[in-house]
């Protein structure tokens, strides 16, 4: 009972029931980046929109216990966050509440005061003050429609990001899905790659020739923006030829353990398809060495996925003849084939699609 009292004790204090500004309000003074936002995984991250995740909480434990734990990352906009995650209590996604489809809200962001690490995943503590909202840019006008802080570290840095995008752990202590596995939240940079510089003005009452990009660049949305962060090289040999991938990514390429990636390499000979390969690059997690969901994981049972700043050499022994042209394809997909009948996708466009990071074409 002691445990269960300071288990409440510990929601109440860490997630707290805030009102957030809805995301509308944001669109006037920021017609580019609400546009942009819009088309974003933060706006469309709950089960309601993202299908994929609906799919993975519907055989999720916690369905059966009446406790949405995926709303602190998924949902954290909420006004009923601490219900949603407090197991029991009949409080369950609601399609029709207005502040759970407000998903990863701009104001929630913009509201994150500082990071709490933690073991198995760190917590976004929020400002209580519901119209000061940190940023990043030193020359600003001042809003009359709300405070701006610039002094907040965690956006200077680049690293607001790891209160729900640094590592997830589950009950066995397997780091389930990691961007940042020590947990170095001072080292972390990802707006510099995710949230780029793009033409437009940052808003409507001061004129800028350039903001940052709020569609957040990700496998799901806007990967072309991440693919000059990868390359394919060609490297002919005596005796067949190479292909290499460099990737310049501090983190693996894929982090989600529902990820494949892949390497499709084509030989064309005279407008035939002469040889063709197909490179697949996972990482399944499982218990006594079979694959199992995340919730069951208690070991990595493969791991073939390209790692930070990993060069990977791929050997073909295929004879190449002079103007024969090398097509190399990497590309990934966001469900596993495997995992696509187990979830019910397969009417699912997007869980079966195969998005294309990169394509190069070399010639003998």
């Amino acid at each position: 009972m002691k445990k269960f009292l300071l288990f409440l004790a510990f929601l109440t204090l860490t997630f707290a029931n805030y009102k957030f500004a809805p995301n509308e309000e944001c669109k006037s003074c920021h017609p580019l980046i609400f546009e942009e936002f819009q088309s974003s995984m933060h706006a469309n991250s709950t089960i309601f929109k993202d299908p994929i995740h609906k799919a993975v909480w519907d055989i999720h434990p916690a369905k059966k216990r009446e406790s949405y734990d995926c709303a602190k990352c998924h949902t954290p906009a909420a006004d009923n966050l601490k219900e949603l995650i407090t197991p029991k209590n009949g409080i369950l996604p609601d399609k029709n509440s207005k502040t759970q489809n407000e998903a990863i809200s701009c104001a929630y962001c913009h509201r994150i005061k500082e990071i709490k690490e933690g073991l198995k995943t760190n917590i976004n503590i929020i400002s209580k003050e519901p119209k000061k909202y940190f940023g990043t840019l030193k020359d600003h006008i001042k809003s009359p429609y709300h405070e701006i802080d610039t002094s907040n570290q965690n956006f200077l840095k680049g690293n607001v990001c790891m209160g729900c995008h640094s590592h997830k752990r589950n009950r066995f202590g397997l780091n389930v899905c990691s961007t940042n596995e020590n947990r170095e939240i001072e080292n972390a940079n990802c707006v510099s790659c995710h949230m780029p510089k793009v033409k437009g003005s940052v808003s409507t009452l001061r004129e800028t020739k350039t903001h940052t990009f709020h569609g957040f660049a990700g496998a799901h949305a806007h990967h072309d923006k991440l693919s000059k962060y990868v390359d394919i090289e060609f490297l002919p040999k005596l005796r067949g030829f190479e292909i290499a991938v460099n990737s310049k990514v501090p983190h693996d390429l894929l982090l989600h353990p529902l990820r494949v990636a892949f390497l499709k390499v084509s030989v064309i000979r005279n407008g035939k398809k002469v040889f063709e390969k197909k490179e697949i690059f996972v990482r399944v997690i499982g218990a006594e060495g079979k694959p199992t969901p995340p919730w069951l994981a208690k070991e990595v049972v493969k791991d073939t996925m390209i790692k930070e700043n990993e060069k990977r050499v791929l050997k073909y022994s295929f004879e190449l003849q002079k103007d024969d042209k090398i097509v190399a394809i990497l590309g990934y997909k966001l469900v596993k084939p495997p995992m696509v009948k187990k979830l019910k996708l397969e009417n699912v466009e997007i869980a079966n699609k195969p998005f294309i990071l990169k394509k190069e074409t070399f010639k003998y």
